[in-house]
């Protein structure tokens, strides 16, 4: 009787485990085909960005810059760009770093004692 039982309970373990191994694989299918189509969307999302990368650049070449420049400049006042008008790194003014004010003294030798 007992070993009946056993073999009962052996069974259904053995196709419940089955049916988990199933839902699994069928999961686990269903999440590679996301996986998948995110990926194809990855890609035609990198391609739209490098023809956007290259009309951007096409669009800010100098010589039509310049063009626009010229055509526009009654209306704008926008003057050619020249060598001359760049700076260095070394011209930038960097506004002071304001600290704060020493309200109160510290006392350094008890700072010195406390840690030896």
């Amino acid at each position: 009787m007992m070993r009946n039982l056993f073999y009962v309970l052996t069974a259904l373990a053995v196709m419940a485990l089955a049916f988990w191994a199933y839902r699994e694989n069928y999961r686990t299918q269903a999440e590679l085909a996301e996986v998948r189509a995110l990926q194809g969307e990855i890609g035609q999302l990198r391609e739209s960005l490098s023809v956007l990368r290259a009309e951007w650049a096409y669009l800010n070449r100098p010589d039509r810059l310049r063009e626009l420049a010229d055509i526009n400049f009654e209306r704008l006042g926008l003057l050619p760009l020249g060598p001359d008008q760049f700076g260095g790194v070394s011209e930038v003014h960097y506004p002071a770093v304001a600290l704060p004010p020493i309200t109160e003294p510290v006392d350094t030798i008890a700072l010195g004692e406390a840690t030896e």
